[in-house]
């Protein structure tokens, strides 16, 4: 990985710490939330929950287009932390990055996601990568608000 400065975003979402943890490792719970807007998809979800396991995720945009990331879990430390390689399949000049999770109580039932992703190749990587994740981490907001209702 190179030396750029690591990428970080930060979300408080309303929902216990372990729901959230669940929602980002279950392949049930990422094909519903995983994507940048709601016009996004996700019809492929394979996790291997292990350090040393593998994940492959698809992201479907509006237009059909599909965007596949897949890499490495090297730490899983539930539900406070995760870390995972981070390597989208088709960009041949994109590196692999890495991605630290961390998920932290802030009040009863609210958790505070710190998202850190490493080795981004510049600045205009960076830019579509904060854009992404905090798109995520809205749309995981969201799936986690419908889902405490339902519960």
């Amino acid at each position: 990985m190179n030396d750029s400065p690591p990428l970080e975003v930060r979300r408080v979402i309303e929902a216990p710490r372990e729901r959230v943890f669940a929602a980002w490792t279950r392949p049930e719970d990422l094909r519903r939330w995983w994507g940048v807007t709601a016009e996004h998809t996700t019809p492929l979800a394979e996790l291997d929950l292990r350090v040393g396991g593998r994940y492959r995720l698809t992201m479907r945009a509006a237009d059909g287009t599909d965007h596949t990331v897949a890499g490495t879990y090297e730490e899983i430390s539930a539900p406070g932390r995760i870390v995972y390689t981070w390597q989208w399949e088709s960009e041949e000049r994109f590196p692999q990055t890495r991605v630290t999770a961390e998920f932290a109580e802030k009040a009863p039932g609210y958790t505070e996601i710190v998202l850190t992703h490493e080795g981004l190749p510049d600045e205009e990587s960076r830019a579509q990568h904060r854009h992404g994740w905090l798109g995520c981490l809205e749309m995981l907001n969201r799936f986690l608000t419908i889902s405490i209702i339902r519960e």
